[in-house]
């Protein structure tokens, strides 16, 4: 079993930046991508940015420029840098892992998610 804590959440002005984390914890078999994920009140829970276990990464077009993934594999941890922080960033971040096992099963894992609110 794998538990994903995320931190770094909070209230930030338009223009402004916030880091947030997500330490991976537990039976971690071999990671194959890391993400964030955000989900407004009424809308559906959308994918932000993603980091795989090679390095890659991927933004959804509104953040491009402006967020940054990344993470430090010894740590198991991702990072989400948001900078130039716009009112409609406002959501709860739910940092993802996808796992494949020895037995070549993939599972995955959501942390409890950190609120995000950028007032105007």
């Amino acid at each position: 079993q794998v538990q994903l804590v995320e931190s770094g959440g909070g209230l930030v002005q338009a223009g402004g930046s916030l880091r947030l984390s997500c330490a991976a914890s537990g039976s971690i078999a071999s990671i194959k991508r890391m993400a964030w994920y955000r989900q407004a009140p009424g809308k559906p829970r959308d994918l932000v940015a993603a980091i795989t276990s090679g390095g890659s990464t991927s933004y959804v077009d509104s953040v491009k420029g402006r967020f940054t993934i990344s993470r430090d594999n010894a740590k198991n941890t991702v990072y989400l840098q948001m900078n130039s922080l716009k009112p409609e960033d406002t959501a709860v971040y739910y940092c993802h892992l996808r796992e494949q096992t020895i037995r070549l099963e993939w599972y995955d894992y959501w942390g409890q998610g950190t609120q995000v609110t950028v007032s105007s």
